[in-house]
């Protein structure tokens, strides 16, 4: 198991409709639970208004690698 802290910068692997995230998305860890099974992950729209506050394990994101760079796509509407 990798170890993930708070405000790790993180890549989302696969979509979550409900939320209105497509894998790919890149999110901010700001808790880490007790057993480190479980994160809480933010991910905010461009002017930082938040889009989605959601629980997720380590299925369904990685760290992101330095060598990487940043992508944006347009929000769809709710």
């Amino acid at each position: 198991m990798n170890t993930k802290n708070e405000l790790d910068t993180v890549i989302l692997l696969h979509d979550i409709p409900e939320h209105g995230l497509k894998r790919g998305d890149i999110g901010a860890i700001v808790h880490v639970y007790r057993d480190k099974r479980a994160y809480e992950v933010e991910f905010v729209e461009g002017g930082g208004r938040t889009v989605a506050l959601v629980t997720l394990t380590e299925r369904d994101i990685r760290p992101m690698g330095r060598n990487e760079i940043l992508h944006a796509r347009v929000l769809e509407a709710a």
